[in-house]
């Protein structure tokens, strides 16, 4: 069993707790009371001459274990908001990442910004959840999905008013990502089989996703230089995790990150 297979066979687990506490149609209505979702392609700038940033709310990794012991994720969210990160992410899987969905909930109601639901989206239900704690975006990762199920939910996802950022690690991913219907594509430097980043993952795949669509690098972000190096290789978007929750400053941290995206060599080299 690969390490996704694992995860995803305990994330499975507990969402059949969760579905037998908390009918669907329950999750509909608490949906339905939820403000719309706020605009996730605008907030990201598509097609503007900056790299944004995704700030993530994450206590924990398969890779590294405990990364911090986050008492208040909507006070961190907060900072990052004032860091200048354009979305939130917040980790809402509980075994290997220590998260919540009422962590979620607790950021969207703390912040302005879009908020994504980072976990290992399955099913509709989880999607219902993602927008009944308040999400705009929700990430799918087509290494966990058939292709028939990824793009029946980016379809739900989208048909909820949200935006699935739709995750890739490959080239045939990442075509699989597009011909979904995503708008939003993210590219994992981490390898799922060892878990290590390899950084040159993004430069290799980014060729396949068409103008139009955002391109999110994902991990190997440690600072500055990586968002700019990332924003030559083509990179809208950069979400960043352990970086920031592994040193004390988070709101500067993103500010610097937020500083490189609108530095002029990235000006220079956006199309």
């Amino acid at each position: 069993m690969t390490v996704l297979e694992d995860i995803v066979a305990g994330v499975r687990e507990d969402l059949a707790e969760r579905e037998a506490a908390v009918p669907l149609d329950a999750l509909k209505e608490r949906a339905q009371r939820q403000p719309g979702a706020k605009a996730a392609l605008t907030a990201l700038g598509g097609g503007q001459d900056a790299v944004t940033v995704i700030a993530e709310v994450k206590r924990s990794s398969p890779s590294k274990g405990a990364l911090a012991d986050i008492a208040d994720p909507a006070g961190l969210a907060a900072d990052y908001e004032a860091g200048g990160a354009s979305t939130i992410s917040v980790l809402t899987e509980r075994r290997r990442f220590g998260g919540s969905l009422e962590d979620l909930a607790a950021v969207r109601s703390r912040v302005d910004v879009p908020v994504l639901r980072k976990d290992f989206v399955v099913t509709p239900y989880q999607v219902w959840e993602a927008r009944a704690y308040g999400a705009d975006l929700v990430l799918l990762i087509v290494a966990a999905l058939e292709q028939a199920a990824l793009t029946s939910l980016v379809e739900r996802v989208h048909s909820l008013g949200m935006t699935a950022l739709v995750e890739a690690h490959d080239r045939t991913e990442a075509q699989r990502a597009v011909d979904a219907g995503a708008q939003i594509v993210g590219i994992n430097a981490r390898n799922l089989h060892t878990l290590q980043v390899e950084r040159g993952t993004f430069s290799k795949v980014v060729d396949v996703i068409p103008p139009g669509v955002l391109k999110v690098a994902e991990s190997g972000v440690r600072g500055p230089y990586d968002v700019l190096d990332y924003a030559r290789a083509g990179a809208d978007v950069v979400l960043v995790g352990e970086a920031l929750v592994t040193q004390g400053q988070p709101r500067q941290a993103v500010a610097d990150m937020v500083a490189a995206g609108n530095h002029p060599a990235v000006r220079a080299v956006r199309p």
